[in-house]
């Protein structure tokens, strides 16, 4: 029986936090290189069952744009952490960790961090398993940091009993899972950042209502909206650009700035030869306290 199988049983990841590990994975195998971001170790994770890449959500064709708009995300993240640690951040806080792959594909820029991945209990202690199975051991800047969001459990004050230290500044990320939420929980997370020290910087990704997104890429979007939905993770909240900047700032940060898919595609897709590039869709907040 695969992990995926199991799901319900272990507390594994969902099926969207998987489905991201093997776009991840899809990327190494089925893109020419330059690679965006180069990481197997999610595969070894989520460990599908046999033909998981005859899946329909797995075609290398139809899926290319997913596929790049999540290794762009995922390479900004750290390309802006390893930019952050230059400067003397020493703490990365992942919401919804799910299958994030950082400290064990980038240890040489994790050690210089304390690194705290927040998810569901359940999540966390099947995470703890899997990394066991594979030989990785957990380091001790590598926090693991069970939190009920869907109970409304105060995260930061999980992070703090974990060892985070809200005095010092801090790289916070969430990707990938405001879509899933109601504003009403996603501007209480934007008013605990920014509640934290200064010089702490959070990137947060956010769904473009459908008039927004590229024509070319609505089909898609709608997709996988209906696969949302029919998996029990429907998308509930979707923002103007202008919108999620405007909670931004009423939350209290300092400085607050939208980077468009099309700014992650001219950034790590240019002159590519297969012509690959992000779908449109997500954008993502830059902001600082």
């Amino acid at each position: 029986m695969s992990v995926e199988q199991t799901a319900e049983h272990t507390g594994a990841p969902d099926n969207t936090a998987v489905r991201t590990a093997l776009w991840r994975a899809l990327h190494l195998e089925v893109d020419a290189p330059p690679h965006v971001l180069e990481d197997e170790v999610g595969l070894r994770l989520a460990a599908p069952a046999d033909g998981w890449r005859e899946r329909p959500d797995m075609d290398p064709r139809t899926t290319s744009g997913f596929r790049a708009a999540i290794v762009a995300r995922a390479r900004f993240v750290e390309d802006l952490i390893a930019e952050r640690a230059e400067h003397g951040v020493t703490q990365y806080v992942i919401l919804g960790a799910g299958l994030d792959t950082f400290a064990q594909r980038r240890p040489e820029l994790a050690a210089r961090l304390h690194v705290f991945e927040a998810d569901q209990p359940g999540t966390q202690a099947w995470k703890r398993r899997r990394l066991a199975a594979l030989g990785h051991d957990i380091p001790e800047w590598l926090h693991l940091v069970p939190v009920d969001f869907e109970s409304g459990e105060p995260w930061p004050e999980r992070l703090a009993a974990a060892g985070f230290d809200r005095g010092r500044p801090a790289v916070v990320v969430s990707t990938g899972v405001s879509m899933y939420l109601t504003e009403e929980t996603t501007t209480a997370t934007l008013r605990e950042v920014a509640g934290l020290a200064p010089g702490t910087t959070l990137a947060m990704t956010f769904m473009l209502p459908a008039e927004l997104v590229d024509p070319a890429d609505r089909p898609g979007l709608r997709a996988s909206a209906e696969g949302a939905r029919a998996s029990g993770t429907p998308f509930i909240s979707f923002y103007a650009p202008q919108d999620m900047l405007d909670l931004a700032r009423e939350a209290g940060f300092a400085d607050a700035r939208h980077v468009s898919g099309g700014a992650l595609a001219a950034r790590y897709f240019a002159d590519r030869a297969d012509g690959l590039r992000p779908s449109t869709g997500e954008d993502l907040l830059l902001a600082t306290v």
